[in-house]
Order: structure tokens, then C-alpha cells, then sequence
């Protein structure tokens, strides 16, 4: 594995487990009763998803573009392939630290409900203090979770599998759209713009169909209507839904691709 392949799996890795530790914050605004400020503070961890973004297509475009110019000394599937895997494994560590992401993420909105100001909480995390509490908080998850995950009767099921779906749309998309710079190269800096045929479907899930749902499954753990232990039992759903997604996106990198390639001759 050389260097700019690393580079890409490490970026790929941060973004995915960004996206999964979202639901630490949600954990933490219903714990805190500050749903708004966790929000606003995971705000931070998604600047970082968002600088890794930016940072991802380039690579990935040069990536296929020097694989291009030279086929033999690039197997970009199995490239590929490493690289979607990288996203499983963020989404499966990211599943697996939410229990000491959520301790971290509720003592963050108590400081900062407390001194509200981003900098200082952040130069408090730092301190002696900080870090001692910071590691005093750390939680190996309880196996007991995995009861959880028996056949659900009460969780949405219909929720569940869109988040399947979208996750692996989600995970593909970008990829899939510079793949198909290899299947058609002459069509490639058409196909690398072309994402949203992919992503489009994944963001209309997300946030019409989706969000929506655990926004107001939120505010009613928030309000007492809804129980605490129901909420725990959908997030671990979600987050085996979105590892899942992530999985079934090495199936679908191809057709995904193909697809790109086809809107790109048709426009």
C-alpha cells in the first residue's frame, strides 16, 4: 500500500466515523436535556468530516488518473475495495465508542452550558484535568447491547432499511462517480460530477424520510412520551443498518459506476 492510498483510506476512515458518532451527540442532548448545544459542538467533528471530504475526491481523482496513464501498476478495484472496507471499519469502531463518546459529548455540553465559549472548552480539554477526565470517562460497551439487536417488534423496521439503503449510496457515491472515469475515460471529468445520481437518492432518504424520524424520536425521549431504553435500542439498529450499508457498498461500486457512465453519455 503506498502513501496516497493510505492517505485516502485515513480520510475515508474520519468521515465515516464522524458520521457515526453523530448519534453519541443525540445521546448526549437527551442526557442533558441540551439538544441544540450537542448539536452545535458536533458541529466541530463535522468541520473535520467536511476538511476530509475536500480532500478526498482530489486524491481519488489523481488516483484514477495516474491508473489511466499507467493500468499495470494499478488494480484501482481492489483500491477501491480497501477503501469502502475502511468505511466499515470506521462505522463498526465509531459503533462501538458511542457508549465513551457519549460520556465525552455530555461532559462537553455541561462545560460549555456553563463557560459558553468554544475555545476555552476546548483549552480545558487539554488541561491536566481535562485529560484526566477525558480518560476516566472511557467505557468498553456492554455486551448486553447485543440484546438489542434480536428481532425487532417494536423498532421501525421500515426506518432501519432505509438507512441501509442510503448508507450504501452514501458510502458509494462519490467513489462511484470517479470509477467510472475507468470504465469511460473520455467521459471521466463529466462522470467525477456526477455524484449526485448516486448521493441524490441517499440525501433525499437522509434527511426527508430519516432525520425527521429520530429528530422527533429525540424530542420525545427529551419529554418523557418515549422511553430512554427504546431510543439506545434504535441507535444500535441504525448503526448496524449504516455498518451493514457499508458492507453491501463493495456490490454495488460497479453498477453504481455503470449507471454514471450512462447519464454521462446521455446529457
Amino acid at each position: 500500500m503506498d502513501f496516497q492510498l493510505a492517505l485516502i483510506i485515513g480520510l475515508t476512515f474520519v468521515i465515516h466515523l464522524i458520521g457515526t458518532l453523530a448519534y453519541a451527540f443525540r445521546i448526549a442532548g437527551i442526557r442533558t436535556g441540551h439538544i441544540a448545544i450537542a448539536f452545535s459542538l458536533f458541529n466541530v467533528l463535522v468541520l473535520i468530516s467536511r476538511t476530509s471530504n475536500s480532500f478526498q475526491g482530489p486524491f481519488l481523482a489523481k488516483r484514477v488518473e495516474n491508473a489511466i496513464k499507467s493500468p499495470v501498476l494499478h488494480d484501482l478495484h481492489f483500491d477501491f475495495a480497501l477503501i469502502i472496507a475502511s468505511a466499515s471499519a470506521a462505522t463498526l469502531i465509531g459503533g462501538l465508542l458511542i457508549p465513551t463518546f457519549q460520556r465525552y459529548s455530555t461532559i462537553a455540553v455541561s462545560s460549555f452550558k456553563r463557560n459558553r465559549s468554544m475555545p476555552r472548552l476546548l483549552a480545558r480539554s487539554l488541561t491536566p484535568r481535562g485529560v484526566s477526565l477525558i480518560g476516566s470517562s472511557a467505557k468498553i460497551p456492554s455486551y448486553q447491547n447485543l440484546y438489542l439487536l434480536k428481532l425487532p417488534t417494536d423498532v421501525p423496521v421500515s426506518v432501519i432499511l432505509m438507512n441501509f439503503v442510503a448508507s450504501a449510496l452514501w458510502t458509494v457515491g462519490v467513489l462511484a462517480a470517479i470509477y467510472a472515469g475507468t470504465i469511460d475515460p473520455d467521459l471521466r471529468v463529466t462522470a467525477s460530477t456526477l455524484s449526485s445520481v448516486i448521493n441524490g437518492v441517499a440525501t433525499i432518504m437522509m434527511f426527508i424520510l430519516i432525520d425527521p424520524y429520530l429528530a422527533a424520536l429525540t424530542d420525545d425521549t427529551v419529554s418523557g412520551t418515549s422511553d430512554d431504553g427504546f431510543f439506545r435500542k434504535v441507535v444500535v439498529w441504525m448503526i448496524a443498518g449504516r455498518l451493514a450499508g457499508t458492507i453491501a457498498a463493495q456490490a454495488i461500486l460497479v453498477p453504481a459506476a455503470q449507471l454514471i457512465v450512462w447519464v454521462a453519455k446521455a446529457i
